[in-house]
């Protein structure tokens, strides 16, 4: 319900802002902040025939089942706002291909998109959930699935308190 409300606060800020982001990434795991977003997102177009792309990058590898989940949480969500409509599955979008084989173990993206989000950004993401997400965002642009005209809001979520454990993957 959080993130649900969290979509009309977002909206609220773009008007004052004057900008609009078109596309959202977030880091999925669990499913239940992407799946607020997708609802809270799916009740806000329902007002403004505005759509949004909302775009999870799976970092639970186990796509199928967060698929899942993200879906059911995404659809009880919908109903406890009173969404006059259903989702449309093209509105659950969990992605894959930078989880690696296991949640909790970084792979070479994930890594590299660390970097690179601290040195060009002095962003500080973490080798279990915003790396792996940020990793996604890079390849989602730089192949074109993300176009240069959108205007994305990347949803960093936390996650440094990781940071310490992971401590030995630098020298």
């Amino acid at each position: 319900m959080g993130f649900a409300n969290w979509a009309f606060e977002l909206a609220e800020q773009e008007t004052a802002l004057g900008v609009h982001f078109d596309t959202i990434v977030v880091c999925t795991v669990t499913g239940s902040t992407h799946a607020g977003m997708i609802a809270g997102f799916a009740a806000l177009e329902e007002l403004t025939g505005v759509r949004r792309r909302v775009l999870g990058i799976d970092a639970s590898a186990t796509l199928a089942r967060t698929t899942d989940q993200v879906a059911r949480i995404a659809r009880h969500t919908a109903e406890l706002i009173e969404l006059r409509r259903d989702l449309r599955d093209d509105e659950i979008q969990v992605l894959e291909g930078w989880a690696g084989d296991r949640y909790g173990i970084p792979v070479d993206s994930t890594m590299e998109a660390m970097r690179l989000g601290a040195e060009l950004e002095a962003m500080i993401t973490d080798p279990v959930y915003e790396g792996k997400s940020l990793a996604g965002l890079i390849d989602l642009v730089s192949s074109g699935e993300i176009s240069n005209a959108s205007t994305v809001l990347y949803a960093h979520l936390g996650g440094q308190q990781a940071l310490n454990a992971y401590h030995s993957l630098w020298p």
